[in-house]
């Protein structure tokens, strides 16, 4: 058996064992970690397979196969694979052809709509034949400047020699798998962010005289993660401010301490706290600021993570709404009149966006400042959803 054949048979093994438990990243890296005889070639080719596959699941009808396999890498391949060029060289000379070409080619009997079948749940803002057609590629590395010695990290980046688009003065965008610790700090001199989570609070720094005006400026990230959202926040104020950070997983927020001693992220407190209920703010506090990176589908993101798209329920959508909603009801007792509600999603989905901002405005009474759906797939970066809100009464 060649060792093109060997890719297939294990990245078929690979995804007959996998089930969605942990992220799939996670689950093929042990899955290596336990099969020493990969070399890294062989770990590419394999890991390719996977995430094609997983990329057009299902419009192939979910079928785990050599022949489901060859052709997921065929559709979603744009420059000479090896696979193709071994085991079907027929196919070698329109891999640079368009999708529907190489579909008609092999005379497929598939619909496109299907490597994203919930059209019906997206707004017609969305160009959906570009965005289907971003799911076939994975998308590029994001950098973020800091602003401490800005300077000399860009000459890091100039000198490195790798090639680079330089997207605003403080976003830089590589071909994906770039590996920039090899020359740059992560967290002192760089964030790793993707292009459109760097937007997403850019209302403050659109409106910066009147934040660096407040003293002793509060706020709370109450679905903080890894902090990434916190360590922007510090970047655009630059100025002193009162930070709460909260998320419902203890490893989470130990997770985030480590990354802000990294970030130098000294002063701030941090508590955990389930959303879904009435929340105990340590001190009653309440903030001239909440941001909030709701719990979400993450469909915004699915082109770096595939799996979570060939695996999901579409009954997942109404569950997170009606969790969103309730952590808006839950948080917003806690901002002061005037204050701002920063609500943020990775989706999509309009009920898990416009229609939860809706019930903010029309049930909860905030004032819509701004709302905006910040698409990715012309930039190969992910799709997010921000709208901000001002609490307008006691």
């Amino acid at each position: 058996m060649s060792r093109f054949h060997s890719y297939i048979n294990n990245a078929c093994k690979i995804l007959e064992q996998y089930k969605r438990d942990t992220p799939f990243s996670i689950f093929i890296k042990h899955f290596f970690s336990k099969e020493k005889k990969f070399g890294s070639s062989d770990r590419k080719q394999i890991n390719s397979l996977c995430y094609n596959y997983f990329r057009v699941g299902h419009a192939l009808q979910k079928k785990i196969s050599t022949d489901t396999l060859l052709t997921a890498t065929f559709l979603c391949s744009k420059e000479k694979s090896i696979l193709i060029s071994n085991l079907k060289p027929e196919w070698e000379e329109k891999i640079t052809s368009t999708i529907e070409e190489k579909i008609a080619f092999l005379k497929l009997d598939i619909e496109l709509a299907d490597i994203f079948p919930f059209k019906e749940e997206l707004n017609d803002e969305i160009n959906f034949d570009e965005f289907r057609s971003s799911f076939l590629l994975q998308p590029n590395l994001f950098l973020r400047i800091r602003p401490e010695n800005k300077t000399g990290t860009f000459n890091k980046i100039v000198n490195a020699g790798i090639p680079f688009i330089q997207l605003t003065d403080n976003c830089i965008e590589y071909a994906q798998a770039t590996d920039v610790e090899k020359f740059l700090t992560l967290e002192k001199e760089i964030v790793i962010q993707d292009y459109n989570s760097q937007q997403v609070l850019n209302y403050l720094a659109e409106h910066i005289k009147e934040f660096t005006a407040v003293n002793n400026l509060t706020i709370w990230d109450c679905c903080a993660a890894s902090g990434g959202k916190s360590i922007l926040l510090k970047d655009i104020l630059q100025a002193n401010f009162k930070l709460t950070v909260s998320d419902i997983r203890p490893s989470i927020i130990s997770n985030l301490q480590q990354r802000f001693k990294r970030a130098a992220i000294k002063n701030y407190k941090h508590f955990i706290a389930d959303l879904s209920k009435p929340v105990n703010i340590p001190g009653n506090q309440k903030f001239d600021i909440i941001i909030c990176d709701a719990p979400c589908t993450g469909s915004g993101t699915w082109s770096r993570t595939p799996e979570q798209l060939y695996f999901f329920n579409q009954s997942f959508i109404n569950e997170f709404t009606t969790l969103q909603k309730t952590i808006a009801s839950n948080i917003i007792p806690h901002l002061k009149k005037n204050g701002l509600l920063f609500y943020i999603t990775c989706s999509v989905f309009t009920k898990e966006n416009e229609a939860v901002a809706n019930y903010i405005q029309q049930e909860l009474k905030l004032e819509l400042m701004q709302m905006n759906n910040l698409w990715g797939y012309e930039k190969k970066a992910d799709s997010m959803f921000t709208a901000v809100f001002r609490k307008t009464s006691a």
